[in-house]
Parts: structure tokens; sequence; C-alpha cells
């Protein structure tokens, strides 16, 4: 073998080595219904710091709404493509936990890997990074010592243990455990969709905490109905079909381009259409709420 050929070889090596090694880039994630008033947080904190002590450990949030998978579903989607490649998430919010839901590790088409129950949790993230592989966590080997007899804390004893191994190169994804089809449990929802003038979406997740209320309508889907700022946009709210808005707002670059307790329609951080009041919750005043049973529908004059 000539040296040129011996340098091309080594050369795949080391960039076929960067690619499957993008898991072990010792970054994990937590997410959780569990709130931070007791020691669950950091008792996985503490399992993950055990299977070595050189991983990076950070909160997404753990004051999602108790057993709400949905919202889980949408925090990750809002916050997964800004950590690097090869990111470990763990998402437990697990109102199943200890029945016959899998717990699996998704690796995105993207290159992160999210560590959860599969019961819908992997609803958005699938659709919008991809779901380059599915495998089944293997409990014979990724769980932690001595937790056989502990049914009700996968958080702790699986999750948090699994994807501590898998950031820290302990495991490689191969063996987290068996490939699965790659699909995941999904939740039914209003995607957004034009027909004609009309636009219609849900309501994913609200602005907590000032009220603003945001939809899956994006930016670019919106511009197709050619909006000029202080065009009147027409709103209505639906929840499971029965109208709970309907009303008439400013298309608006900034909050303070209406008087303050006045309506306005922009579009937000994420560049999706949202409804606001200036200097004032517009969820609270109309009673409107998220999830994957509210929608809405949009149009202009």
């Amino acid at each position: 073998m000539n040296k040129d050929l011996r340098a091309i070889i080594s050369l795949i090596l080391i960039l076929v080595s960067a690619k499957f090694s993008s898991a072990q880039n010792k970054i994990v994630v937590f997410q959780s219904d569990f709130g931070l008033k007791d020691g669950a947080v950091s008792a996985m904190k503490g399992v993950a710091m055990g299977v070595s002590p050189d991983l990076k450990l950070f909160d997404l949030t753990h004051e999602i709404p108790a057993y709400n998978i949905w919202e889980a579903a949408y925090r990750l989607e809002q916050t997964v493509r800004y950590w690097p490649a090869g990111t470990v998430f763990v998402s437990v919010v697990d109102p199943g936990v200890g029945t016959a839901r899998k717990s699996v590790v998704l690796k995105t088409k993207s290159g992160h890997y999210i560590v959860t129950p599969d019961n819908g949790t992997l609803t958005l993230v699938a659709q919008s990074l991809g779901v380059a592989e599915v495998r089944e966590i293997n409990e014979a080997i990724n769980r932690r010592k001595d937790s056989q007899k502990s049914y009700t804390f996968h958080g702790r004893d699986v999750y948090a243990f699994t994807a501590a191994r898998l950031a820290a190169g302990v495991i490689t994804y191969a063996q987290v455990g068996p490939v699965l089809p790659a699909k995941v449990v999904s939740i039914s929802y209003q995607q957004a969709v034009i027909n004609s003038k009309i636009i219609k979406g849900d309501i994913p997740v609200l602005d907590v905490q000032y009220g603003n209320v945001w939809t899956n309508i994006s930016g670019t889907l919106f511009n197709k109905l050619n909006p000029k700022y202080g065009d009147i946009v027409h709103v209505t709210i639906y929840n499971k079909g029965k109208q709970v808005y309907k009303g008439d707002m400013p298309y608006s670059q900034t909050f303070g381009e209406v008087k303050e307790g006045k309506t306005l329609a922009y579009i937000n951080s994420l560049l999706q259409l949202s409804f606001a009041i200036n200097m004032g919750d517009f969820a609270k005043t109309y009673h409107v709420k998220s999830g994957a049973d509210w929608s809405v529908e949009v149009g202009l004059n």
C-alpha cells in the first residue's frame, strides 16, 4: 500500500469516526413535568454524573404541566434545533410509566438524540427534523444497577442512565437496543394549511409569561395572503371545533404599534403568526388555551 493510499484511508476513517461519534459530545439536556419542589430532577442528574463526571448537564424545562405530552412535544420542537448536533435530550412526561409504551432513543436527521417514552412526545421533532433511526432501549443493559424493582421512575433508572452512557461514549447508539421501524407515535392536530384566502392551523402553546397566543402558522405561509403591516387580520379560534373567539386585529411589527389594551397579530420569535394584547393577557382575557384540540383560522380583508 503506497503512502497516498494510506493517507486517503486514514482521512476516510477520521471522517467516519467523527460521523459516528456525534452522540458523544457529552451534553445532556433534561425536560420533565417534575417541577423543582422535590429531588426528582436532582436524582436524574446524579445518575448521569455517576456515569461520567465529565458530562455537561443542562435543563430545557421542568415546568411542563403534569401529564401534558403535547407541551413536551412542543418544547422539544422549540428547542432541539438550537443545540449542537450530537446533543442528547431526556424528555420525561410519562403518564403511562410502567405500561407497554416503548422506551426509545430517536436519532433525528439533524443528528440529535432524544431519550423518551414513545407516547407522542416525538410528534413534532420527528416531522420537522426527520427520523434517521429509532431504537428501543434494552433495559437488560441500559438500566441503573439494582433498579429492577422500581417501576415508576424510568426518568432516573432508564432514561437519564441511558442518555448519560450515550453522551459520554460508554455505549454507541447501536448499543442502545434493537432498531424499530423509523416512525413514532404521533398526536393528531391541525397542521397549518392554506385554502384559497383562509389559513388553518393550531395553537401549540402559549407564551405563558405574557399570555400571547402562538400558532403553528409560519410567517412564510401567512405571507401567501400578501399581508402588509396595518392590514386587518380576521381571527377565529376553536376548541374541539367549538368557537371560542372571533375578532379582527391589525397585523403589526411590534406591540407598541397599537394602543395599550388593544389586540394585534404579529410574527413571534419562532417566525410564526401569533396574537397578543399590548400590555395585556390575550389568553386569559379570551379564555384561550393550547394543545392539539385548539385550532385557528385566519384571513385578511
